[in-house]
């Protein structure tokens, strides 16, 4: 691309994601720096390089970045954006469509809000010829993630948040999807609503082939040892949340049914979300709602 064009493409360009034409967020900015950048054109362009060069920074600094755990996010008019870092990482985000469609197309669509939806995949080929699959999905509003919570929580207020989890699980096993990762970072609330959406489901899948090496201490032995999940890994994982969430203030009876979602055994554990969500409502006893704020 010509200087002259990439001034003009940043000229009408209205936020970053526009630019950056499928690549990770960060590679497409230094590509834009290198066309644009004042020091590297001629005497005569020197005044549009400067101008271009300015709301080129101004659209990076507001794109509405995040990095998550293999791709960069960044929010757009479509929805929100996924680009893998790494190429390698393509079959993650294959993962991520295949489970989101599959929810969509085959779980009950009640439960529809325990999920963002799909709005696009496809494959970008950069102009270095590296090829990402690349995810748009819708972005939840007023949403939050759980590992942005101050903790410990009250369990009076982590136990909606544990039923709803239940119940988002329920509903993606019902449709034959195993979530595989189900971690702070992954679990969204809606605080005002009560509203409990599952995220990134890059790691969805009975065949494990990757995990988030960060949180390695939250996986149970079959990810680790025997690369593979089931309802049973997510129902583990989903426990050992809110373990870390509520801390010491959990009940004795909360805690024993706890343990009993933690054997090391898959087979031992719970097979069934829905369940075990009846279970747990018994021993909640009646629900009274208590306003969330964070």
């Amino acid at each position: 691309m010509r200087f002259a064009e990439a001034a003009a493409r940043i000229d009408r360009a209205s936020s970053f994601a526009e630019l950056a034409d499928g690549r990770a967020l960060t590679e497409a900015y230094r590509i834009w720096v290198k066309l644009v950048h004042p020091d590297a054109v001629s005497a005569t362009e020197s005044a549009t390089a400067t101008k271009a060069f300015a709301k080129l920074s101004k659209l990076y600094a507001a794109r509405g970045f995040a990095s998550g755990d293999v791709a960069d996010l960044s929010v757009t008019e479509k929805g929100l954006l996924k680009v893998p870092r790494s190429p390698a990482d393509n079959d993650l985000m294959e993962n991520e469509a295949g489970a989101l469609k599959r929810l969509w197309d085959r779980g009950d669509p009640r439960f529809r809000p325990y999920a963002p939806r799909l709005r696009e995949s496809y494959v970008h080929e950069s102009a270095d010829r590296k090829r990402r699959r690349v995810n748009v999905i819708e972005k939840l509003d007023g949403f939050l993630p759980l590992s942005q919570l101050r903790k410990p929580l009250d369990w009076r207020d982590a136990a909606w948040m544990w039923r709803r989890l239940l119940v988002g699980l329920g509903w993606a096993h019902r449709a034959g999807v195993v979530h595989g990762a189900v971690l702070e970072e992954h679990v969204l609330i809606h605080p005002a609503a009560h509203g409990l959406a599952l995220v990134d489901w890059c790691y969805s899948g009975r065949k494990v082939t990757a995990i988030v090496r960060a949180r390695r201490d939250a996986y149970p032995e079959e990810v680790l040892n025997l690369k593979t999940a089931s309802p049973a890994t997510d129902i583990y994982m989903a426990t050992g949340l809110m373990v870390r969430l509520i801390g010491d203030g959990m009940p004795a009876r909360l805690r024993r049914f706890a343990d009993g979602c933690r054997y090391d055994a898959p087979l031992m554990r719970p097979q069934d979300a829905w369940r075990l969500l009846g279970e747990l409502d018994e021993l909640l006893g009646p629900r009274k709602f208590r306003p969330f704020t964070v």
